[in-house]
């Protein structure tokens, strides 16, 4: 990657290696998606992992759009 600019390098990429984000997958509305959670229960769209064309064009999952989600822990039983 060649990146030209005024900007000392130092500072572009300060913070770059504790950088550590936290990725799930999940589906929503029949849609397979890569997430980044933002708190509880709104999380922002990274990518989309879809055969389907028509996914892509909904602007409903556009990489970058937050998203409201509710967590699912599969294993536990409600009592």
């Amino acid at each position: 990657m060649i990146h030209y600019s005024v900007i000392p390098m130092d500072v572009i990429f300060e913070g770059m290696e504790s950088f550590e984000p936290r990725y799930m997958e999940i589906e929503q509305g029949g849609v397979f998606m890569q997430i980044e959670p933002i708190n509880g229960f709104q999380a922002r769209i990274v990518r989309l992992y879809s055969c389907n064309p028509q996914d892509y064009l909904n602007a409903h999952y556009t990489p970058g759009t937050i998203i409201s989600y509710s967590p699912v822990f599969e294993g536990i039983s409600p009592i």
